[in-house]
C-alpha cells in the first residue's frame, strides 16, 4: 500500500495523549479508555508509514477546513460519532467532505442518516420484509398508550442513541405502567425520542461487514452470559459493555458463534440484505437476535462501529486472519 496523507477526523474530547508507557498499555483497564479506538487508529497509520494528522471537531467546521486546505489529505479517516453534541449531525460532516471532493472512510451520509434513525431503518427493513422486532416511537409526553399490537416483554430504547447509552436492566419491562415510567424517564434524561419494541429472548450476535459493493462478511460473534442461569432473557447494557466488575459478575464474553451451518447462513443472508437495504457502506455492524426457533430478528445496524483494537469489530477481523494493521489498511483502501 502506497504511503497516504490521511487526516484523522475526532471528536474535540477524544484526541489520546501523544506518550503512552508501554506499562499504561499493558494494564486491563486500558482498553476502556474513552479515546482508545482514536489511539489505536492513528498508532497503527503511523507504524504502516502513513502521514498522519489529527483534527478534532465539536461545534465549528473551521478547523477541518484549514487542516483540508494546508494539509492537502489523500483521505480522512472518519471517528466522528457526533457534531455539536448530536448524533445525527455526524452525516452533515460527511456531507461537507463530499462537498470539498474529499475522499473519506467509513459510511455515506445516506447511509448514517438511515442506520442512526432506528424507526426509519426498521421500516425498510420490514418493507423488505427483513425481521426486526415490532416497535413503536413515542416523540413527546403527550402519547400515552402503548400499540395493542406490541408484546410484553418490550424493551425501552432513545430512538439515535448508540453504544447502548440509555439502556438498563430496567429497559426490559413487562407491563404499560413500566414501559410508560421508562420512557418519561429516558425523554427526561437524554431529550429525545424513544423507541419501544419487543424483546427477542434468546441468543444475541455481531456481524462486521466491510465493503461497498463486493461485502466481506467477518465471522460471526455471539454476547455470552456465562455466569446466569437464563442468558436468553440478558442484553447488552450500558453496564455490560463498559463495567468490568459487572462484567465479569455475569461472566459477560464475546464468543465465535458456535451455531448450525443452517442458522450461520441465514444469518449472512439477512446481514447482507441489512447492509444493502439500509445503503451502507465503508464498514458496519449489524446486531441482531436469535430467537428459540432459530429465526434471526435484525436489532439494529451500526454503520462506522467502534474499531479499537479489543473491540467486537477488530476481534472478528482477527479470527477471519486481518490483522489488525491489515483491518485498517482495507478501510482505507
Amino acid at each position: 500500500m502506497s504511503k497516504k496523507k490521511v487526516l484523522v477526523l475526532v471528536h474535540s474530547d477524544l484526541i489520546p495523549p501523544q506518550d503512552i508507557s508501554k506499562e499504561e498499555e499493558a494494564r486491563e483497564e486500558f482498553e476502556y479508555k474513552p479515546w482508545i479506538t482514536e489511539y489505536n487508529v492513528i498508532k497503527t497509520l503511523k507504524n504502516l508509514g502513513h502521514n498522519v494528522k489529527v483534527v478534532g471537531l465539536y461545534s465549528d467546521l473551521m478547523p477541518l477546513r484549514e487542516a483540508i486546505d494546508e494539509f492537502k489529505p489523500n483521505i480522512v479517516f472518519n471517528l466522528l460519532e457526533e457534531f455539536n453534541g448530536n448524533v445525527l449531525f455526524d452525516q452533515n460532516v460527511v456531507s461537507y467532505l463530499e462537498l470539498l471532493k474529499v475522499k473519506y472512510t467509513g459510511n455515506n451520509p445516506r447511509g448514517l442518516m438511515i442506520a442512526r434513525d432506528k424507526a426509519m431503518a426498521k421500516k425498510l427493513l420490514s418493507y423488505h420484509r427483513i425481521k426486526t422486532p415490532q416497535f413503536q416511537v413515542f416523540k413527546n409526553r403527550k402519547k400515552t398508550k402503548l400499540s395493542k399490537k406490541l408484546k410484553f416483554p418490550l424493551i425501552v430504547k432513545c430512538l439515535y442513541q448508540d453504544a447502548s447509552l440509555g439502556i438498563s436492566g430496567a429497559s426490559i419491562v413487562k407491563s404499560e405502567e413500566k414501559a410508560l415510567e421508562r420512557i418519561k424517564y429516558l425523554m427526561d434524561k437524554y431529550e429525545e425520542e424513544v423507541i419501544v419494541e419487543e424483546f427477542i429472548e434468546g441468543r444475541e450476535f455481531f456481524v462486521g461487514v466491510i465493503g461497498n459493493k463486493r461485502l466481506t462478511i467477518l465471522p460471526i460473534l455471539e454476547l455470552r452470559f456465562n455466569k446466569v442461569d437464563k442468558p436468553e432473557l440478558e442484553l447488552y447494557s450500558e453496564k455490560a459493555k463498559w463495567n468490568m466488575k459487572y462484567r465479569k459478575s455475569k461472566g459477560i464474553d464475546i464468543e465465535l458463534a458456535d451455531i448450525p451451518k443452517e442458522v450461520k447462513e441465514r444469518i449472512i443472508k439477512i446481514c447482507k440484505r441489512t447492509y444493502k437495504v439500509l445503503e451502507l457502506n465503508g464498514y458496519a455492524r449489524i446486531d441482531l437476535r436469535v430467537d428459540e426457533n432459530g429465526i434471526p430478528y435484525i436489532i439494529e445496524a451500526n454503520p462506522n462501529p467502534n474499531i479499537a483494537m479489543k473491540d467486537e469489530f477488530a476481534m472478528a477481523a482477527e479470527s477471519a486472519g486481518i490483522s489488525y494493521k491489515k483491518l485498517i489498511t482495507k478501510l482505507v483502501n
